[in-house]
């Protein structure tokens, strides 16, 4: 593929902290190769702002592989930018042309209140897996991979939603700045494995009420979350949490 190369106007989200209003300011950068990652073009963004003696553009950035979920950006009012099943990491400068006006904003939820700049504060995140989502009880060694038999369906139903990487792209692009399938998503992984049958009333139930506490909004079943959610976990995720929580609310009353 042809290396070419682009000139930009970049509208970029500037917040000192937490307690300041903050606001765009555009940038012009000259020279971008549409070879570049979409961070790899915030670099070269931020070593001319500090040649030019300013602050950097902050932003959340680890593995660089579509992995981590830390790049959290919204792109022309986009979850990670126009490409699906693509984080921010793996976007490339060559969806862009020349002269291109991209707007570069942080999640916009209130349970994820704006740090510095791109950054935002997920804690709420890790709160709720706090609440329940893992398996307390003690398996001892790795059992053999032939102990426990499980069917592939349910195998397969597990991973896609152990594939959640907890970028909150569902919740940014959410109307209502929903967590439902972040949370369906870790609770359905268990929920269908022997291993996470003893807590399974317990998990649901704790998950949800924190998520309540967090702050997040409710669910209307737009599927935005699905559209925007890089590893693609599917919106039936959610069904099954609401047949979760159903079940468990139930048992809880008996």
């Amino acid at each position: 593929m042809s290396n070419h190369i682009l000139n930009l106007n970049l509208r970029v989200w500037r917040q000192a902290g937490p307690k300041d209003g903050g606001g765009f300011k555009t940038y012009r950068l000259n020279g971008v190769s549409t070879h570049m990652s979409f961070l790899e073009m915030l670099d070269v963004l931020n070593e001319q702002l500090i040649s030019q003696g300013e602050l950097p553009v902050e932003f959340d950035h680890d593995c660089r592989e579509g992995i981590c979920g830390m790049c959290s950006l919204m792109i022309n009012g986009q979850a990670h930018g126009p490409d699906n099943a693509t984080t921010t990491c793996q976007l490339h400068m060559r969806r862009f042309s020349d002269e291109d006006t991209i707007t570069i904003e942080p999640w916009r939820s209130s349970a994820f209140p704006v740090l510095r700049d791109l950054v935002v504060d997920r804690s709420a995140f890790d709160r709720i897996i706090s609440a329940g989502g893992f398996v307390s009880v003690n398996t001892g060694n790795a059992p053999d991979g032939n102990a426990i038999p499980v069917p592939g369906v349910k195998q397969e139903v597990a991973m896609d939603g152990a594939a959640c990487i907890g970028c909150g792209a569902c919740v940014a692009a959410c109307k209502n700045a929903s967590a439902m399938l972040f949370v369906a998503a870790k609770v359905s992984q268990l929920a269908v494995l022997p291993q996470g049958h003893p807590e399974r009333n317990e998990r649901v139930l704790n998950m949800v009420a924190q998520m309540d506490k967090e702050g997040f909004g409710s669910c209307t079943n737009t599927n935005e979350c699905e559209a925007a959610c890089p590893a693609e976990v599917s919106v039936a995720h959610i069904a099954r949490l609401n047949r979760e929580y159903l079940r468990a609310s139930i048992f809880a009353e008996t």
